[in-house]
């Protein structure tokens, strides 16, 4: 009696299932299973060239982000040290009894974009303003003053 060996192709399909859950689980402790069943299927999906419809909230940036219009410059300055930055911003926007809180900053041929938990009020974009200017201690001029997208 022969001992037969799975098909390659079920096994690599199953070790890919099993890669990718782990790759998910290594990114994002904290979701759910359920989550990461819905990306498996949207994984599977798009191999097999199923065309699946996903339920998207906005088009478009988010009105959760704050741009500050900032020459490239001053971008290169300033992206040197962006967890800091996202650790000072919320430290002054709690110093005003704001609602929001900086997630994360990327920068973009735009300018310096933060991505914020809420809406930002203008208050909030002045300190954003304030902070950033005295982070990269310029003048007025060479700072735009922040916007919502």
């Amino acid at each position: 009696m022969q001992a037969s060996a799975p098909k390659p192709h079920s096994s690599n399909k199953f070790s890919n299932i099993a890669m990718n859950t782990l790759k998910i689980k290594e990114t994002f402790p904290n979701l759910p299973n359920n989550k990461i069943d819905s990306i498996q299927k949207v994984i599977k999906g798009s191999n097999d060239k199923v065309k699946l419809r996903l339920n998207m909230t906005t088009k478009g940036p988010s009105h959760k982000q704050v741009i500050v219009p900032i020459s490239c410059d001053l971008g290169k300055r300033f992206i040197k040290d962006l967890s800091s930055h996202v650790i000072n911003i919320n430290w002054a926007l709690k110093s005003i009894k704001s609602n929001i809180c900086a997630d994360c900053i990327c920068i973009d041929n735009k300018g310096i974009i933060i991505s914020t938990n809420n809406i930002a009020t203008n208050s909030d974009l002045q300190e954003i303003k304030k902070y950033v200017k005295s982070s990269l201690a310029t003048n007025n001029d060479s700072i735009s003053s922040p916007r919502l997208p």
